[in-house]
């Protein structure tokens, strides 16, 4: 597999897990009414900082 396809498949792979999160999150807040913990939250904006890098980085 070449670098950029294993670059696209790891996108894919890392955005699949924090829609996953975001999703778990949501229902969470809406339904249950339950803030979710800081740590949560900020292990969400590492992952999509995490990401954003490995985008920008061509």
């Amino acid at each position: 597999m070449t670098d950029i396809k294993q670059k696209k498949e790891n996108v894919k792979m890392q955005l699949k897990d924090l829609r996953q999160n975001l999703k778990k999150m949501h229902l969470t807040v809406t339904e249950e009414l339950i803030l979710p913990q800081p740590d949560e939250v900020k292990s969400l904006i590492n992952k999509m900082d995490k990401l954003l890098k490995l985008i920008e980085s061509k």
